[in-house]
């Protein structure tokens, strides 16, 4: 049984996976992980999933003494529904709350082993890309950009690089078989790195989407909301 008030609990929602965990705060072990492949639906499955990683972890709402959140780049909706998730229980539970993008928790096990670039596929001829040194520091911060632009996106990186996330394919490319370490495999952010992560961050903040670009989808107003035209001079 966790300490009272010794549990983060990491919420992810950015991406084809409902995922969460516990972490215990006081020695960084995990109490419960889930990872399930869900596809979409996520508005639907998160908060049972939450319940069902206390419930395995033999804890109560009352012992969460931190939160995070991904978020993203990634799906839009997925997205919106971990962040609002995050900022209810944020306000329910009177604890504080951090966020980490896709990215830098798609890179961090690889930084023990040299510089990484994470990088998505975003469809539209894009790809979502950030790049970290050895150890994790921050070279180039997310960007949304074409895959032609990643050789300069790169160039600080040094030798031994690591390239993973959905857009491997794309980056291998435009790099070069040779230029790097492609980790297929490693395709999306593990809700272990993202837990470990923001156990160290401080809160700064209620966490916010990251956007990298605008929806695909524009939404439409229905003719009768339309606004009327603006007379000026009616008489």
């Amino acid at each position: 049984m966790p300490d009272n008030k010794d549990l983060l609990l990491a919420i992810d929602t950015a991406n084809e996976r409902c995922s969460a965990a516990l972490l215990r705060l006081s020695d960084g072990g995990f109490a419960a992980l889930r990872e399930d492949e869900i596809g979409r639906g996520h508005a639907e499955r998160l908060m049972d999933m939450l319940q069902s990683v206390l419930d395995e972890a033999g804890a109560d709402w009352s012992e969460v003494a931190k939160l995070a959140v991904c978020i993203g780049p990634g799906s839009f909706t997925g997205i919106r529904v971990g962040v609002a998730a995050a900022r209810g229980l944020e306000i329910s539970l009177g604890v504080p709350s951090v966020g980490i993008s896709t990215l830098e928790a798609l890179a961090e096990p690889e930084w023990g082993e040299g510089p990484v670039l994470a990088v998505h596929d975003a469809r539209r001829g894009e790809v979502y890309a950030a790049l970290f040194a050895q150890g994790g520091e921050t070279l180039r911060e997310p960007e949304a950009l074409a895959p032609d632009a990643l050789p300069a996106f790169v160039a600080s990186a040094g030798a031994g690089l690591r390239v993973v996330g959905t857009g491997v394919a794309i980056a291998a490319g435009v790099l070069g078989e040779g230029a790097a370490l492609f980790l297929a495999e490693r395709r999306f952010a593990s809700i272990a790195a993202l837990a470990r992560l923001a156990a160290k961050r401080a809160p700064d903040g209620p966490p916010l989407p990251l956007y990298l670009r605008g929806a695909d989808a524009k939404a439409q107003v229905p003719l009768g909301l339309r606004a009327a035209p603006l007379v000026t001079n009616p008489l």
